[in-house]
């Protein structure tokens, strides 16, 4: 039997999720929550064989919460589950220790095959996410130049962003530019849209 553990913000899409893989014979739902900063202590609680992680939820995203989860429970192995089909994210997702990502939208049985598989130490994706995000390639952002987009979508003015990420304005203009360039964009506003887009941000 395969213990599967669920964390998904969505109640009635988490609900059904839970009972259409209990129809499974080979897979137990054994808990789950609907915030990512819940997601470590009810693992180290359960210790299931697989966890499913939405990527979007409150107090912490999926993509943290595998981070943590790899650290302190290494033998439970995730899945990000998530609407949002964007090569950058799976790039992220790997990169956080995910064995697998697939799409909420996929059949149960497509679900259920990726998590057999993911628990014999496999690793499943959305076959179409993985072609586009081998075509797409890897985030051209450095660290700091995604840390700066990301202010810039909270902040409307270079202070501000100077202030929240302990820069000079001088170098938050550095860093916009530079981003700017590289995603080929005319404005920051338009550069934050692509690097969404993409899953890059």
């Amino acid at each position: 039997m395969i213990r599967v553990f669920l964390a998904e913000d969505q109640t009635m899409f988490r609900g059904a999720m839970a009972a259409l893989l209990g129809l499974e014979a080979d897979l137990e739902v054994v808990g789950d929550v609907s915030r990512g900063d819940e997601v470590v202590a009810a693992c180290e609680r359960l210790r299931p064989d697989v966890a499913l992680l939405d990527i979007e939820m409150p107090g912490m995203d999926g993509l943290e919460a595998a981070r943590r989860l790899r650290s302190a429970v290494p033998e439970t192995r995730v899945v990000i589950v998530t609407t949002f089909g964007r090569p950058g994210y799976l790039h992220a997702a790997m990169a956080a220790g995910a064995r697998g990502f697939l799409l909420k939208d996929a059949p149960v049985a497509e679900l259920a095959a990726g998590i057999r598989k993911v628990a014999a130490g496999g690793q499943a994706v959305d076959p179409a996410l993985a072609v586009a995000a081998l075509s797409e390639g890897a985030s051209p952002l450095t660290p700091r130049e995604k840390d700066v987009l990301a202010a810039a979508r909270a902040h409307g003015t270079i202070a501000d962003i100077g202030r929240d990420l302990h820069l000079s304005p001088g170098t938050v203009r550095n860093h916009l530019s530079a981003a700017i360039q590289k995603l080929g964009a005319r404005t920051r506003t338009e550069a934050i849209d692509i690097a969404v887009s993409k899953g890059w941000l």
